[in-house]
């Protein structure tokens, strides 16, 4: 007979790792609440040309695409950036600005698996429509950073990467580079941190060797590492785009400053993000032993909305993935151990005992209660053993005399004391017992 096993880079979460993928979304779905975010969702499946053209070569090249039985080219959402500007863009004029959604949905990917990375994967999204200034930035970056201190993390563990693709665009210009070759020079900024120099060649194929003294700019364009530093270097040029740039940098900065979350930034011009549709501010979280690929990465896409059939509408957002957040998670000793124990459990005599147990049983899982019981019939001994073995802290006992008595013992199984209660008090005993403990 076959044995059928999940796909290659598909997950199956068994209860154990099940409770622990809740936790993280709890304390997500928190965080976003607390930042005034409302959650949405959308469709897993998509026209396949919401992707082409608007996520970037990598990502298309990643795609779950094919043809579906009403003959429609589509895709399994490997990102939800282009989505939720398509939900956005179609109720635009009925939404408060600004508009501040988040969700946390599954992902698909053909890629190479790796550490922290498979083919299915969950996401937290927030995103900020309606804002054009770095106000959004601060607001997304500040929740960013929550989202990670939530779980016990401190600037000892994580920092975020803070950048800027139009102070890129506008540099680049004053260096004398039209679009197609400053396209060219970001894509290399971005591949340049893991494969140095060769990340130039993709230029050189285009357009022939950069030329060296540009080259040397760009290299070190990319050593700047503080507001200070990127003032000095940017003063000299004299452009009116990049004073007014710098301005919003100050403002970005100066706000998180005021959040009291500069400990957690460092300005890095070695971030650009590869996704096409990016167009101003971008960050990255990473863990600082650097031993991991990237927590989480979002920026400003300002042109999205409206490539998309929409209107004109400023936007920018995040992403936080499970798989390598759970990773540093790990390492870091903060993942809880869960124990998925019952709250009460009953030991059951005979019939009659049966049908008095299963009324209270029913009744105490109504009020939220977790109660468990024995399916089968067997002696007291072997449900005494079940019941500490279940985990809860307080046992219901249902004796044949004791329900002919209207009565009910319960025994607190930590330190095994024991009472007897009227049946029709057992609601508020146990009631009264977790409020107390």
């Amino acid at each position: 007979m076959a044995t059928f096993q999940s796909l290659p880079g598909f997950r199956e979460f068994y209860p154990d790792d099940q409770v622990r993928r809740k936790h993280l979304f709890d304390l997500w779905r928190r965080t976003a609440h607390a930042f005034g975010f409302a959650e949405y969702d959308a469709p897993v499946l998509e026209p396949l040309d919401l992707y082409k053209a608007k996520s970037g070569e990598e990502i298309e090249g990643q795609l779950f695409s094919f043809t579906d039985k009403g003959g429609r080219e589509v895709a399994l959402r490997p990102e939800m950036t282009p989505t939720v500007c398509r939900l956005v863009g179609a109720r635009a004029s009925a939404l408060k600005r600004p508009i501040k959604w988040f969700s946390i949905a599954e992902f698909y990917r053909y890629e190479r698996m790796q550490k922290g990375r498979g083919r299915c994967f969950t996401q937290l999204n927030a995103d900020i429509f309606g804002e054009p200034g770095p106000e959004a930035e601060i607001e997304l970056i500040a929740m960013l950073t929550q989202c990670l201190t939530a779980f016990g993390l401190t600037e000892q563990d994580f920092y975020v990467r803070l950048s800027d693709r139009n102070l890129w665009c506008y540099y680049l210009a004053a260096l004398g580079l039209d679009e197609p070759r400053t396209r060219a020079v970001l894509t290399a900024v971005d591949r340049h941190e893991k494969y140095g120099d060769e990340a130039f060649q993709g230029y050189t194929d285009q357009f022939g060797p950069i030329d060296a003294e540009v080259k040397a700019k760009v290299l070190a364009f990319l050593q700047v590492k503080s507001l200070a530093a990127l003032e000095a270097t940017l003063a000299p040029l004299g452009s009116e785009p990049i004073t007014a740039r710098l301005a919003d940098w100050r403002k970005l900065l100066g706000g998180l400053q005021a959040m009291g979350l500069s400990r957690f930034i460092e300005v890095d011009l070695g971030v650009v993000r590869g996704l096409a549709y990016y167009t101003g501010f971008v960050f990255e979280a990473f863990d600082r032993k650097g031993e991991l690929r990237a927590l989480a990465g979002g920026g400003r896409y300002d042109d999205l909305v409206e490539k998309l059939g929409g209107p004109a509408l400023p936007a920018v957002g995040f992403a936080i993935g499970d798989m390598t957040f759970a990773l540093l998670l790990e390492q870091r000793g903060l993942m809880p151990a869960f124990a998925q124990a019952a709250d009460v459990y009953c030991v059951i005599g005979g019939p009659a005992a049966r049908a008095a147990a299963f009324a209270d049983i029913q009744t105490l899982r109504a009020t939220g209660r977790r109660v468990d019981y024995p399916m089968k019939d067997v002696g007291f001994g072997k449900q005494f053993k079940l019941a500490a073995d279940s985990g809860a802290k307080l046992a219901l006992i249902y004796g044949d005399d004791e329900v002919a008595k209207g009565t009910v013992k319960i025994r607190d199984l930590n330190d095994r004391a024991e009472h007897e209660v009227p049946r029709d008090h057992v609601t508020a005993v146990v009631r009264d017992f977790f409020t107390a403990s």
